[in-house]
């Protein structure tokens, strides 16, 4: 009964995500809902004490990150950038490859280290003018995105800097670049099965007559009359951001060390950082204070009649999409506190081959949770000892898992109700009855790509 509360209070979230509701409003109904079933004298404890405390500790780290992507996005948008980069890429490219472009400019950014949420804030606008000018349909962006930003860069990829490859190498004294071929295979695959599947989704729309769309929402605000910058200087401050964040994350350390103590006049205690904690996020407002500089020195005569105007559209989009994904990284907390959750956790354990047990029990979990990194620092939190334990009785090398935790992280992740889906869909302006079905099939390839590379392992032994 207790696995059958969890299940249902997933389902409740999804459904509501899916039918257009608040998750902000049904993250909290869903978590609690479950708690009320299980213990009801543990309803308000748990609101408070597990609820509220892992969404306000989400906004407390991550709103400034959603706060400068989002005006770093609208300042690219107003300054006549993206349109640049657009314009440039199609007389280079042409219209067929608009899709490519969004997934690579999304996978530079990506593996250069940025925020997935940041990349979504700051590719928008060129994904937008890019699919309008090639007569795309605007609800194929999120997918596009997804493909380049959520999937091979994230997890798969050796060398990738994104949380989701991190993890494993503290629960397996593994580095980032664990498995690089294994990881390579993975890449490949997702890449090409993920362009086959947006190409063929662009050729359907094509003979079906269907357009870029007409009833549109959050589109980029760009003036028509603007003289664009040279797209170099417009490109300029995307690499900028996924430099300097490299550079940031390099020198942060250098100069606070690994605690810094505050100590104010007026301060009853001080304040202690753990500087190794909080040097990634650092890195990246840095980084994208930078990027907001650069384009305010270059553009400003073009930015200024909307900018205060831009700002306020800004920030109320990053209230929203953080607040969202903070309500999604609370409920995730209550749902995981549940027995229901451990029974499953447990189950999950019986499931013999250690590679195929870890894939499907690292899957699930980031499902449940809707949090890759969430759901993988629970499942390797519980079990990283007897996969290791399961490894070297089959000779399976850490770093096959490692490869294979970090893949099977970004699997079933991306269910409605996790929180870079709802972000992605609310700053293109989409709703999940619009945009989520493309979303899930990358979804899918994701998912099957962690077994490719699990079946590429045993047949050929290669790491």
């Amino acid at each position: 009964m207790s696995v059958i509360i969890a299940l249902a209070a997933l389902a409740l979230l999804m459904l509501a995500a899916y039918r257009g509701y608040s998750v902000i409003l049904f993250a909290p109904i869903a978590a609690l809902g479950a708690v009320l079933l299980t213990d009801p004298s543990a309803v308000a404890p748990a609101f408070t004490g597990v609820f509220m405390d892992k969404m306000v500790g989400f906004v407390k780290l991550y709103f400034p990150v959603f706060l400068l992507g989002a005006v770093f996005g609208k300042l690219i948008e107003l300054s006549g950038f993206s349109r640049s980069i657009v314009a440039a890429a199609i007389r280079l490219l042409g219209t067929r490859q608009a899709m490519l472009v969004i997934v690579l400019v999304c996978a530079l950014l990506t593996y250069g280290g940025v925020s997935l949420f940041v990349v979504v804030f700051a590719v928008y606008p060129f994904a937008a003018e890019m699919f309008r000018q090639s007569n795309i349909p605007k609800r194929l962006i999120p997918a596009t995105i997804a493909l380049g930003a959520f999937s091979f860069t994230m997890d798969a990829l050796p060398g990738t800097p994104q949380i989701q490859n991190i993890i494993p190498s503290t629960f397996f004294n593994t580095t980032a670049w664990a498995a690089p071929w294994l990881g390579l295979i993975g890449t490949v695959f997702v890449f090409c099965a993920g362009m086959l599947f947006l190409q063929r989704q662009r050729n359907k729309a094509q003979r079906a007559g269907e357009g870029y769309g007409t009833e549109l929402r959050n589109e980029p605000e760009t003036p028509a009359d603007i003289q664009l910058p040279n797209p170099w200087i417009a490109l300029a401050p995307l690499l900028l951001v996924g430099i300097m964040n490299l550079l940031f994350t390099q020198w942060i350390p250098q100069w606070y060390g690994k605690t810094h103590t505050l100590a104010l006049p007026g301060m009853a205690t001080p304040v202690q950082t753990d500087i190794a904690k909080i040097t990634a996020i650092w890195a990246v407002e840095a980084a994208l204070l930078v990027g907001i500089v650069f384009v305010l020195l270059f553009a400003f005569k073009t930015v200024k009649v909307k900018l205060a105007e831009g700002t306020k559209g800004a920030v109320s989009g990053a209230l929203l999409a953080a607040m969202n994904t903070a309500s999604e990284y609370g409920f995730g907390a209550v749902i995981a506190s549940l027995p229901g959750f451990l029974v499953l956790a447990d189950g999950l354990k019986s499931i013999p081959n250690p590679l195929v047990n870890e894939a499907i029990t690292v899957t699930l979990l980031a499902g449940i949770t809707g949090s890759a990194s969430g759901g993988m620092s629970i499942a390797l939190a519980a079990m990283s000892d007897s996969f290791i334990a399961a490894a070297h009785a089959a000779n399976i090398p850490l770093e096959v898992l490692h490869r294979v935790a970090a893949m099977a992280s970004g699997g079933m992740d991306t269910l409605p109700h996790n929180g870079a889906v709802i972000t992605l869909l609310a700053v293109t302006g989409l709703t999940h009855r619009e945009a989520y079905k493309d979303i899930f099939s990358i979804t899918i390839i994701k998912t099957l790509a962690v077994f490719v590379v699990i079946a590429t392992f045993y047949a050929t032994g290669i790491v």
